[in-house]
């Protein structure tokens, strides 16, 4: 990894330099949470969907990150039961999209730049992002952990999301391994895509906290996992939805704990 990479990873794994609101989506109707920058006009915003079975709490870590940089991440509460709805997940992200692009949200002095939006997601939650941004024109980018196949497919989807796709895929995965599910979703990719691996990553590492569903699904949190998580859709996001390039060089090298999987990148 070059200097500069090393620093663009250093300085985007760590907090950015807004002050961090958070609060609870059930305030407009939808369980959830929200968080944000203190204040902000014209803000990029993202949607994020929660793994099979996981609480939103369990991605705080990154939600309230993300806002440092200067991101409203909203992430739906709902579908978190064993039979959960793909489909209806999906809208709920698009929706939480409505919400932020139609809501003042935090004291009111923060509003959000409706042709800067994105979608991203870890597990189940990665893959309807995915579906999201297939039926939904307003986003713009896409960034998935551990993304697992959907139903409606996820994978038939990628067909036609022409945006720029991140997809970040553990390589200790036994519940959505990558050669079933990031891969073939990279590879269908009709956009800009690229695949990073990160070999020794967990299908949970990417969530904080402990939670009952370690018991049943595999890996746990992992916090080399999550910081590369933070830095990476933090330098994916800060290009695609603000046009800011300080985390280029990241984007374009291998950095510790992952590397780029060069067979199914690419480039615009």
């Amino acid at each position: 990894m070059g200097r500069t990479a090393k620093k663009a990873f250093e300085e985007l794994s760590r907090r950015g330099p807004h002050d961090v609101l958070h609060g609870d989506l059930s305030l407009v109707g939808m369980p959830g949470l929200v968080c944000t920058p203190r204040s902000g006009a014209g803000l990029p915003a993202i949607t994020f969907g929660h793994g099979w079975l996981q609480p939103p709490r369990r991605y705080l870590a990154l939600l309230r990150h993300l806002a440092s940089w200067g991101f409203v991440v909203a992430a739906p509460g709902t579908q978190r039961g064993a039979l959960a709805s793909h489909r209806l997940f999906t809208a709920d992200l698009r929706t939480a999209l409505d919400v932020c692009t139609g809501v003042r949200l935090g004291e009111g002095g923060i509003s959000v730049d409706p042709d800067r939006l994105g979608a991203a997601g870890h597990a189940m939650g990665g893959g309807c992002a995915v579906l999201a941004a297939a039926e939904d024109e307003r986003v713009r980018a896409v960034a998935t952990l551990a993304a697992s196949e959907t139903r409606p497919s996820a994978l038939a989807a990628a067909h036609r999301v022409r945006v720029p796709g991140l997809h970040l895929a553990a390589g200790n995965d036994l519940l959505a391994p990558a050669v079933a599910n990031a891969e073939p979703i990279a590879r269908a990719w009709a956009g800009p895509v690229q695949l990073r691996m990160l070999p020794k990553a967990s299908h949970l590492g990417f969530t904080t906290g402990r939670h009952w569903s370690e018991l049943v699904l595999h890996g746990r949190s992992e916090y080399a996992a999550q910081r590369v998580g933070k830095a990476l859709l933090t330098a994916f996001f800060l290009r695609t939805l603000r046009g800011d390039e300080r985390g280029a060089e990241l984007l374009d090298a291998d950095v510790a704990g992952t590397k780029i999987d060069r067979e199914h990148t690419r480039a615009a």
